[in-house]
């Protein structure tokens, strides 16, 4: 008869043929031919296309381009170097996301999974991706599953579904049961058809969800586009009055446009536009979080979108998944004890024979790296483990150090009788503490003939209870302990039973509370708020919970990241501000969260902060600058347009002082080490200072201007180079203000930009590519008394807005130096029971 599929049913097109000799080449090309194959949409990033496209049509750079174009068009190269900065910008924004595209992707290819198939009645070894439906698939202890599958025969395996249900106790299985894709053989081996392939699977389905690209929260980010969106508003009136001043400034609309005096009009109108376009802010941010990026690809830490290098900065919840995260998710032997009744002899070397077939499961793994033995003895009989029995044993001759036969399985199955209640009862205890728990059990004689049907004798004697623990990352105390420090609160979410969760959080120092169980959580919305604002703790958690847990600390003000390996994980880590995966998560976990942690040590996480809490200060830092100059320039140019007077720059003079006092000094600014507790409030923070600060530089260069054009009668040449020694100075102070507190490196910088401001009126080169030259002494007099009451009234405003909140005064946070553990954990952690090994 065909063999079964779900619930009974046959599987479609399969017969005894097929269950023996798989299918034939015909019949997988017919399959293949109507695109009934394993491949699924993979795309772990935007196309190259995409990428290209977000970071280069920007409104920005449409008006910096079209302003490029034109001066290149009426000839005046020389003043079109403001387009450098915006080629730059998009750069280094397309080459560190295409860096990030071509790192995941290989990691997919790295990851991708090949499967043991019969064709045509013998076995071969195909991707994964090539699998049809029908196939039929060999199993053997260690294979990932690729499709979901229908498993034949009677022979029972052990899996691991943690990365689709994030429980970690192994499931057994026998012929019958559905495969899901994405589980793990632990032990066991067998044959399977396959049932659903590609968008059809269980795990496929799951993700699809979570696989739209979206751009992560950035406080920077946002604070910017606010910033950008003020000026948008701002630019085409301003651009109009400023136009029409220039024409007016040259003689009017009509005689500019008939004498060709329009060309330096159009030019100052230019210069007056660009200046009100902090180009360089989105260049250093760019810089600092695509130096931030890299920094961390050299600890093994994959950033997979630039802002996400500074979203760690503000997080005030961690929350972990318990399995991949904290624990490796492997099971290791944590103690014997005793079972009410004297130990007979032998039990240890029972238990080598138990643990020496360590493919059995990953119970007889974790036993045989207790009882390690060379040569295990000889059995006389054994019965394999079922889950149906929950039991396996081995008999041994009565010349045999372990004469008899012996029983391990669960307390439940072994410890049956009247005689075994105290040594279940004990059984019991240790299990509600989240130990995983067995029994082992021996009987003086060979088990009767058919125990294995009809049940265990009543007369067994109980030897001992072994427990057995999830195996916790050697770091895992020592990061949830800096995050505690650093007031960041931790929320350990996880499918596990909530004693288990409840055990690990004791083993790593995380409290001694019980865990909140998942399947009693309020559909409320206010009620679940409240349930995740007072639990750290969470078991039996569904992927959409985890989802709905982190929606609710959002809702309550919360910035959220969130850890995980597996697929039940895609949707808490899409929905959270920043999503981590682990080195053992699956490829759609990777595709969706912001960094991945190519390693998977734990430890990598406060060095990711560090690393945030840099560039998010160092860009604060170099904002104050940039926005300073953006509101300079935009009143300058408002107060230009109004009073219809020639605007006091050429494009280049203003270029020429970017670089020398904002560009290059905030490219070093942006890469210095340390940074501060982050504070909310960003923007607020920096336009406090940049708008009376800024207002501070117009009023100087509109005060130095008017006198040299209106009162003392200068050129209009002289009264460039007047207002460009007025804003030299007054913006190299802004910058001092902004370097504080000074160390040398700071020094050293402010040194080079203040040279470089005399030598560009000094060299003959420089004096004559950005036409400025030292004003006469009636000039130069009044434009530096009036930079030096501008610096003065600077200095006042930064001393008025440097008070910070609180949270933001603490120290530069220096890297944290994880010492190892001296050994893996200690107490114990995991589920509640194992299957029992067999050989």
């Amino acid at each position: 008869m065909p063999p079964a599929g779900e619930n009974g049913t046959p599987v479609p097109g399969m017969d005894l043929r097929h269950a023996r000799d798989g299918l034939s080449t015909a019949e997988v090309r017919e399959r293949t031919a109507s695109g009934r194959i394993n491949s699924v949409p993979t795309a772990t990033s935007r196309s190259v296309r995409e990428i290209v496209q977000a970071n280069v049509f920007t409104l920005f750079n449409g008006v910096v381009g079209g302003c490029f174009i034109l001066l290149l068009f009426l000839g005046q190269w020389r003043d079109a170097l403001f387009g450098l900065s915006a080629i730059s910008n998009s750069l280094i924004g397309i080459v560190q996301e295409y860096r990030a595209k071509r790192s995941l992707d290989q990691l997919a290819i790295l990851q991708a999974a090949r499967s043991t198939v019969v064709r045509n009645g013998t076995r071969e070894s195909i991707s994964s991706e090539d699998l049809v439906p029908d196939d039929l698939v060999v199993l053997n202890a260690g294979d990932q599953v690729a499709a979901d599958l229908l498993l034949l025969g009677d022979s029972p395996l052990e899996v691991d579904e943690s990365l689709l249900t994030g429980e970690s106790e192994p499931v057994p299985k026998t012929g019958g049961a559905v495969l899901l894709s994405g589980s793990l053989i632990l032990a066991g081996n067998g044959r399977a058809t396959v049932l659903r392939v590609g968008p059809d699977t269980f795990a496929y389905r799951l993700a699809a969800e979570a696989r739209r690209f979206s751009l992560v929260t950035s406080e920077i980010r946002r604070g910017l586009e606010k910033v950008f969106t003020v000026i948008t508003w701002l630019l085409l009136p301003t651009a109009l009055l400023l136009t029409n001043a220039q024409m007016q400034d040259q003689g009017g609309w009509a005689g500019a446009l008939g004498s060709g005096r329009w060309i330096p009009a159009a030019v100052g109108a230019i210069a007056g536009i660009m200046a009100m376009i902090p180009l360089g802010l989105l260049l250093m941010t760019s810089v600092a979080f695509a130096v931030g990026g890299l920094r961390l690809a050299r600890q093994k830490v994959l950033i997979q979108e630039l802002a996400a290098v500074e979203v760690l900065a503000r997080v005030d919840v961690l929350c972990l998944d318990k399995t991949g995260t904290l624990s490796s998710g492997s099971i290791v032997f944590d103690a014997i004890h005793d079972a009410g009744t004297a130990r007979a002899a032998g039990w240890r070397a029972a238990l080598e024979w138990f643990g020496a077939n360590a493919d059995a499961s990953s119970t007889a793994a974790a036993i045989g790296a207790a009882f390690p033995v060379q040569r295990p003895l000889q059995e006389q009989d054994s019965v394999p483990f079922s889950s149906a029995r929950k039991w396996s044993s081995a008999t041994f001759g009565p010349e045999s150090a372990a004469s008899g036969t012996w029983i391990l399985g669960a307390p439940d199955a072994v410890l049956g009788s009247a005689g075994s209640a105290r040594a279940h009862g004990k059984a019991a205890a240790l299990a509600s503490t989240g130990l995983r728990t067995l029994a082992l059990a021996h009987l003086p004689a060979p088990l009767p003939s058919g125990a294995a049907d009809s049940g265990l004798p009543t007369d067994l004697v109980p030897v001992m209870i072994l427990t057995f623990r999830e195996s916790i990352r050697r770091d895992a105390a020592a990061t949830l302990d800096y995050f505690r420090r650093q007031g960041v609160s931790v929320k350990i979410i996880s499918g596990d039973d909530p004693r288990t969760v409840a055990a690990l959080a004791g083993a790593v120092g995380f409290g001694s509370g019980a865990a909140y169980d998942a399947r009693t959580l309020p559909r409320d919305r206010l009620q679940l708020e409240e349930a995740v604002e007072a639990c750290d703790l969470f078991g039996s958690v569904t992927p959409s919970q985890k989802r709905d847990l982190i929606q609710a600390l959002k809702r309550r003000g919360h910035t959220v990241a969130m850890t995980g390996d597996g697929v039940n994980d895609v949707l808490a880590l899409k929905e959270a501000d920043l999503g981590i995966a682990m080195d053992s998560a699956s490829p759609a976990t990777k595709a969706v969260a912001r960094l991945v942690l190519l390693d998977g040590r734990f430890e990598r996480l406060p060095a990711v902060v560090d690393e945030g809490r840099r560039a998010i200060s160092n860009i604060e830092r170099v904002s104050l600058v940039f926005l300073s100059k953006t509101v300079y320039a935009t009143v300058i140019s408002i107060v230009t347009g109004i009073l219809l007077l020639a605007f006091p720059f050429l494009p280049r003079q203003l270029s020429a002082l970017d670089g020398l006092t904002i560009g290059l000094p905030s490219f070093f600014l942006a890469l210095q080490p340390g940074g501060q507790r982050y504070a909310p409030g960003f923007l607020r923070r920096s336009l406090a200072f940049a708008v009376p600060a800024g207002i501070c530089g117009a009023l100087c260069v509109l005060a130095v201007s008017g006198y040299a054009q209106i009162w003392s009668g200068h050129s209009q040449e002289a009264a460039q180079s007047a207002a460009t020694v007025t804003l030299g100075l007054v913006a190299a102070w802004i910058l001092v203000m902004a370097s504080r507190p000074l160390n040398l490196t700071k020094v050293l910088i402010l040194a080079g930009m203040y040279a470089g401001l005399v030598l560009l009126f000094t060299v003959p080169l420089t004096q004559e590519f950005f036409r400025v030259d030292w004003p006469p002494a009636g000039l130069l007099v009044p434009a530096v008394a009036v930079a030096a009451a501008g610096c003065a009234a600077i200095e006042i405003i930064g001393r008025l807005t440097r008070r910070r909140p609180a949270a933001a005064d603490g120290p530069g946070l220096g890297p944290l130096t994880l010492e190892p553990a001296s050994r893996e954990a200690d107490g114990g952690n995991a589920g509640h029971r194992d299957g029992p090994v067999s050989r």
